[in-house]
């Protein structure tokens, strides 16, 4: 039996107009990206130094409250999906279990279940200006993420290490060209905009609390910044997490 004609119009519009909403995505993200690259200070640059960011000496002085709440986390890592899990896209560069990740924002929309485990690092997080994204990045030994970028430079990302491993230099963050390690209870800022990739090449977990926060801008770059975030946050990549991520006991509804 065919179906019904207004449906299949009703789809192919559909289609049409999610299209369209990306192109124009896409379209925005690449203009704002060449101004923010081509016009600031730091366009061009793959790291930033903590010290310019006054909240990081707050994380870094909580941050031994924020790694008990991630060891009761630990206890029960069955109940914590790997980062493929939350977000598909994320396929093209890991498939396997090594990568966990325990949400706490998803493009400024909280995980309140989450956020409810773990009320003190929740806190602490609040303390991050234009914060978007936050959560805990759980990276097993042997571990390999390979170079990848994000999708916009508008936004910065924030490492605070709360468990590295005994061998530290075998685990390193390589952003254009530049390799970093991670000391635990200290902060890395860096433009996730860059290729960049991650080994992990000890016997060891290294974990971060992770998060995206919006880039301090010049205005009116900073409004035209925050348009941008809005449209990604109405965007798949935002949604597609939102779905996968539910109120249950542990936080977690996968779909």
């Amino acid at each position: 039996m065919m179906g019904e004609p207004g449906l299949a119009t009703s789809s192919v519009t559909a289609r049409v107009m999610y299209r369209l909403r990306m192109l124009r995505l896409h379209v925005a993200l690449g203009s704002m990206e060449w101004l923010i690259r081509h016009t600031t200070r730091d366009g061009q640059r793959p790291y930033f130094d903590p010290g310019d960011f006054p909240w990081c000496a707050e994380l870094e002085a909580g941050w031994r409250e924020i790694r008990e709440e991630l060891d009761e986390v630990l206890l029960h890592p069955e109940t914590i999906p790997a980062f493929h899990e939350l977000s598909p896209e994320q396929a093209a560069i890991t498939t396997d279990q090594h990568w966990k990740t325990f949400v706490f924002s998803v493009f400024a929309t909280p995980i309140r279940a989450n956020c409810a485990r773990c009320p003190r690092t929740a806190a602490w997080l609040q303390r991050i200006p234009g914060l978007r994204n936050a959560l805990f990045s759980i990276l097993s030994p042997g571990k390999h993420i390979p170079e990848h970028r994000g999708p916009y430079c508008g936004l910065l990302r924030y490492h605070l290490a709360l468990l590295t491993p005994r061998q530290n230099a075998a685990c390193v963050l390589t952003v254009a060209g530049e390799t970093r390690t991670w000391q635990e209870g200290r902060s890395l800022i860096f433009d996730d905009a860059f290729p960049h990739a991650v080994r992990n090449d000890s016997g060891d977990r290294r974990v971060v609390l992770f998060a995206d926060f919006e880039r301090p801008l010049p205005w009116p770059l900073s409004a035209f910044n925050r348009v941008v975030l809005g449209w990604l946050a109405a965007s798949p990549l935002a949604r597609e997490p939102l779905a996968r991520l539910g109120q249950g006991p542990d936080g977690l509804n996968l779909k």
